[in-house]
């Protein structure tokens, strides 16, 4: 049998057990596995894991501290002797960045004109640890047992009621599933529609990650043009006319930054109708509109056909892996089975800082706060691009620096990664074979002080790449 850091114990060797466990920790701290002030189990706890006497483990560490492998320390347990020398595992590889340009696989920083991610500097950090630190204190009291994998309740309840108010979609507790972020909530709500095979429109320009998850799910993505009224509902029946799910951004489309308009949805609504099709919402910023007063969810005009998915992601942290399902009805009861085998709701802990968020106005004061920094942000960033002569469009929490065709906006992205800046490149947004080159800059974590000298060093690594 094997032990949680590599020992190896064979009741049929020559070698002591004592000896195989002495030796097994030596080879355990040598290769790092087992750091310089590790604490080792206690004689009791490793005799019992290894189904050993509590003596043989007891003279293994013997052993170890007679040759300074260890030290005792009494009440304090026995722990690896600092000094040891150590041959540890190679780090791993960096990987090559993905297809989608600048878009790293793996954990990476925020860094100027990232897209999605939220400001840091107007984050509530002080609340939130106090509210994370509640949520920690509350879970540890309560009875060790499963979580609903629906959700918290308080924060189900919670989120129910944000939507009626902010995004003018009714809904009851029980058709909210919180979920792991946006790509948690797409997984599952695939697995219950059971698509597979059919043809699903995406809008083009559209998330390029999404196109992949469909892809995986079994599903033909369709790229479906958009325009100043989002996605044409004409075109996708042209190209696609047996297609059996629609993946939308109607709030504040991404990445161009458009609304959908009431004519789009209303044929939209019509279309999913007329063939029991479905409509899956990616409200995506929706809340964050800068321009207006945020349009109504478009599941908030139909029961039905339309499935919700939110995420806290871009609101109060990335890292918080929230999101959250609204489904119609009748998807309740699959859904219910579907993330209670495959997609259980995150961390309780989380769940219950998020709900803690939400309640006495917290998260929409937060909103309200966050819209008019990025208003003045993009502001001050528009008036950079003009200054350092680069042409810009609006695009939702994001500017468009539109590139000359045929420019590979994608390395430009990667050189403006080596700057230390993160713009993303406009060309994987695609689908099709017509793309458009350019670079997405996000203007959330850009103070406006700091525009003018971030996008003169964008500026230059552009006239570097264009000559």
């Amino acid at each position: 049998m094997e032990s949680s850091f590599g020992i190896r114990i064979d009741r049929g060797a020559r070698q002591s057990l004592a000896a195989q466990i002495a030796e097994g920790i030596r080879v355990a701290i040598r290769e790092g596995r087992l750091p310089p002030g590790a604490r080792l189990p206690s004689w009791n706890d490793l005799a019992a894991q290894l189904g050993v006497a509590r003596g043989t483990v007891r003279m293994a560490y013997e052993e170890l501290a007679d040759g300074q492998f260890v030290v005792p320390s009494g009440a304090a347990g026995t722990r690896v002797a600092r000094g040891v020398p150590a041959s540890r595992p190679e780090p791993e590889p960096v990987r090559s960045r993905s297809s989608f340009g600048s878009y790293l696989l793996g954990g990476t920083s925020a860094l100027p004109f990232q897209v999605g991610v939220p400001a840091a500097d107007l984050f509530p950090t002080a609340l939130w640890s106090r509210l994370l630190g509640q949520a920690a204190r509350d879970a540890a009291a309560t009875p060790a047992d499963y979580p609903d994998p629906r959700g918290e309740p308080g924060l189900r309840a919670d989120i129910a009621g944000y939507l009626a108010v902010a995004r003018g979609l009714a809904c009851s507790p029980s058709q909210v599933f919180v979920t792991n972020g946006y790509a948690g909530a797409l997984s599952a709500i695939l697995r219950v529609l059971r698509v597979q095979g059919a043809d699903a429109w995406l809008e083009e320009p559209g998330y390029p990650f999404a196109r992949t998850a469909l892809g995986w799910a079994g599903l033909r993505p369709v790229a479906v043009p958009v325009d100043a009224g989002g996605m044409d509902v004409a075109a996708g029946k042209a190209l696609a006319p047996r297609a059996a799910i629609a993946l939308v951004t109607p709030g504040q489309q991404a990445p161009m930054g458009m609304a959908m308009s009431l004519e789009r949805r209303l044929a939209l609504l019509e279309w999913a109708h007329a063939g029991e099709r479905w409509i899956v919402e990616d409200d995506y910023l929706g809340e964050l509109q800068l321009t207006r007063r945020a349009a109504p969810a478009l599941a908030s005009m139909d029961p039905h056909r339309v499935v919700h998915i939110g995420t806290f992601s871009k609101t109060i942290a990335p890292g918080i892996r929230v999101g959250y399902l609204v489904v119609p009805e009748s998807l309740v009861a699959p859904l219910h089975e579907v993330v209670g085998t495959l997609e259980p709701a995150p961390s309780p802990v989380m769940q219950r800082a998020v709900a803690g968020f939400l309640q006495d106005g917290h998260y929409l004061r937060h909103l309200r706060r966050m819209k008019r920094a990025y208003a003045s942000r993009r502001d001050a960033i528009g008036a950079a691009l003009t200054a350092a002569g680069l042409p810009w469009e609006v695009g939702g929490l994001s500017l468009c620096v539109p590139l000359p065709e045929g420019t590979n906006d994608s390395a430009l992205a990667r050189a403006a990664h080596a700057a230390e800046l993160a713009p993303v490149p406009l060309s994987p947004w695609f689908g099709g074979r017509a793309k458009r080159s350019g670079l997405l800059l996000g203007v959330t974590n850009v103070p406006e002080a700091k525009a003018p000298m971030l996008v003169e060093r964008l500026a230059a690594v552009i006239r570097g790449a264009t000559g």
